[in-house]
């Protein structure tokens, strides 16, 4: 929103929303925790509120859940093209929605009017044969095709999912599995029209939507005799439950086996928390079956081994299980319906920083630190039912399908497998009603922003390119293996200065390890001979003129879309970006940011650069499609170094202009 004010547009182009989601820390409850969020966030609230009211766009209010659940509930539909700012948006696909995440640059060009384009994509095609039953559920699905394509294999394709086994999946299931098809780096994932979409539309009240899918099926369902880039087969009567990690969402093993894997790998087999939720993972259908599950134990008398936490994906969701199951959760905590722990939003105490330890959720992301801030926690990512499972039972080492419990009288019992219907008998309760229509004209409303706040900036533009070439550049660091969107702009607690800039600007690369010397955030300023943090290095050399670069691994910016991962590395002076290879959507904010983001185009002379080199980028006058020359500069000793780059004709107007934001204002006049 901050960057569409500055376009200087007077109101969106075309049907847009917002929803705040990210800024509910889970501590003690749903209810609370939501009151106290209202009242720390109370500016940015506004903000949202008064900007939305302003410039055409609705606001769904803090409570009223996940944002890829409510675009599933009211705005997603069969062959709707849905741009979000937010990875899993292709959540949408289990709609049979193209919907795709992007970078709030580019949900600007969308809002504006303005052509969104991107890369044409490959299609890998899943087809599904057999049929799901007993603990195998949709996000096992996801988990194996992680596990066969890892986090970069899905990198400039669509995932397309079809075959006769596609009918097994309820509509939000199929949503499950397009939701994290954002790990294996797809730019969207989608299944083909069928009745369980036709079910699903009727019971949220789009009947007239689904009439109109049934009229032009043949236009939603894949061509017949259409071929694919690849293909993947997976019979569901032979799929197993998985869980996949740590640290890593394609980590895959499946649940009868990851008990030796942990103890081989001396991995904490303790399961000290369990939750479920996220935007993956809170439909009614899985707040369902993990209920069927906790209420087995409940009747033996025996309560989780593990802590137990429910996130509900919304507010229709939450008001709707409330009566019915919200009691059977075995000593669980039910959340606010927002984000939460899957974000870094988790006041965690039960575990001091340091102490390693696991934890099981329904989530998507696993990354080192991501969910409590401590990068000894052991992250695994299932299905509700199977972390409901190992919560009660309290272990890795527990197989639902073959193990039994014990009952506090003594009894063993094995559980049965979950069960719980797609959607309600009757229909949904909306809950409280928390979105804000915008009004047919805000031209006079006004948006305040305090000179003062610590918590909201407007955005002043980007400076220009000089005309000249980049020469002399530092080495900020020289990133060593993964380096995912949390590494390069950490959540958590940070959520809080997305409206400001220069804030949240003292989180650039904090998570990264720094390859000179194995260390996170503490890089050699090479002005001063001295240590110091990533953020206050790259202050200091640009204090004093000094441009610099980044130089990265494989598949970086893996991750959320977070434009901050984009934005602080251009505030502090960044000037490139040269890595492996990208993920595809901080690729792209790079380039709307001005940046430059390269790749070697041999991948072996990341080792060649040292972390007090100078680089030189060459022949930016002619910038044309294609590659870049460019040398580094060790102790007066130059090495020409070739690097490809993605950039088209539009989008070096970007870089020539300094953002393309600035594009966009100088096209207007």
């Amino acid at each position: 929103m901050l960057q569409f004010i500055s376009s200087g547009l007077p109101k969106v182009a075309v049907p847009s929303t917002i929803h705040c989601d990210h800024l509910i820390e889970a501590q003690t409850g749903g209810v609370k925790d939501l009151a106290r969020a209202k009242e720390v966030n109370q500016e940015v609230y506004n903000f949202l509120s008064s900007a939305g009211a302003k410039y055409g766009v609705g606001f769904w209010k803090p409570g009223s859940g996940i944002i890829h659940q409510i675009i599933l509930e009211n705005y997603a539909y069969p062959g709707v093209m849905l741009i979000g700012t937010d990875s899993h948006t292709p959540n949408g696909g289990g709609l049979g929605a193209i919907c795709i995440g992007v970078g709030g640059a580019d949900a600007v060009d969308v809002m504006a009017g303005i052509p969104w384009e991107l890369k044409c994509p490959k299609v890998i095609g899943v087809k599904l044969t057999g049929t799901l039953s007993g603990w195998t559920s949709p996000k096992d699905v996801i988990l194996k095709v992680a596990g066969i394509l890892t986090v970069k294999g899905g990198t400039g394709a669509i995932v397309e999912y079809h075959g006769p086994g596609v009918d097994s999946i309820s509509c939000t299931g199929m949503a499950t599995i397009c939701n994290m098809g954002a790990e294996i780096g797809a730019t969207t994932s989608v299944f083909p029209y069928n009745h369980r979409m036709r079910t699903y539309l009727e019971k949220t009240g789009r009947g007239q939507i689904a009439a109109l899918a049934d009229e032009y099926s043949d236009l939603l369902v894949p061509d017949e005799g259409c071929e694919y880039d690849q293909i993947i087969e997976l019979n569901l009567d032979e799929l197993k439950p998985h869980i996949n990690g740590p640290f890593t969402p394609d980590l895959a093993h499946p649940v009868s086996e990851v008990g030796a894997v942990a103890e081989k790998n001396g991995w904490p087999l303790e399961v000290k928390v369990g939750l479920i939720g996220s935007c993956t993972n809170s439909s009614y259908e899985d707040m369902g079956r993990a209920a069927s599950v906790a209420k087995q134990a409940l009747d033996k008398g025996l309560k989780c081994k593990a802590q137990f936490t429910v996130t509900p994906g919304s507010e229709q969701i939450r008001a709707t299980i409330e009566k019915r199951w919200i009691r059977e959760y075995v000593g669980g905590v039910v959340l606010a319906n927002a984000c939460g722990p899957c974000i870094g939003q988790w006041d965690r105490r039960d575990v001091k920083k340091g102490e390693k330890n696991t934890i099981v959720t329904s989530f998507n992301r696993n990354f080192t630190a991501r969910n409590d801030a401590n990068p000894a926690t052991h992250a695994f990512v299932t299905s509700p039912e199977i972390v409901t499972a190992l919560a009660i039972a309290g272990t890795l080492n527990f197989n639902p399908e073959t193990d039994y419990l014990t009952a506090p009288n003594g009894e063993k019992f094995k559980l049965e497998p979950p069960n719980g219907d797609e959607l309600p008998a009757r229909d949904f309760d909306p809950g409280q009603d928390t979105y804000q229509h915008p009004p047919a004209d805000g031209s006079s409303l006004k948006v305040d922003v305090s000179p003062q706040s610590n918590r909201l900036q407007l955005l002043e533009p980007f400076d220009k390119w000089s005309g000249s070439d980049l020469e002399d550049m530092r080495v900020l660091i020289k990133v060593k293996g993964k380096c995912t969107t949390d590494h390069i702009s950490a959540a958590g607690p940070w959520l809080k200065f997305r409206g400001h800039l220069d804030n949240i600007s003292n989180n650039m690369l904090i998570g990264a390890v720094n390859s000179e010397n194995d260390a996170i955030n503490k890089i050699k300023n090479h002005l001063t001979g001295e240590y110091g943090g990533v953020p206050d290095v790259a202050r200091h050399y640009k204090a004093n003129g000094v441009s610099w670069v980044v130089v990265g691994d494989d598949n970086y910016g893996e991750g959320s879309s977070r434009e901050h991962a984009a934005l602080e590395p251009r505030h502090l002076g960044g000037r490139a970006i040269i890595v492996k290879s990208f993920a595809r959507i901080h690729e792209t904010n790079l380039k709307k940011q001005g940046l430059l983001p390269l790749t070697f185009s041999n991948p072996s002379d990341y080792d060649k650069i040292r972390p007090d080199d100078k680089i030189s980028i060459k022949g930016l006058k002619t910038f044309a499609p294609g590659k870049v020359r460019a040398q580094s500069s060790w102790k007066n000793t130059w090495t020409p170094l070739e690097l490809n780059h993605s950039f088209n004709e539009t989008q070096i107007e970007w870089f020539q202009a300094g953002s393309a934001l600035n594009r966009m204002k100088s096209l207007q006049h």
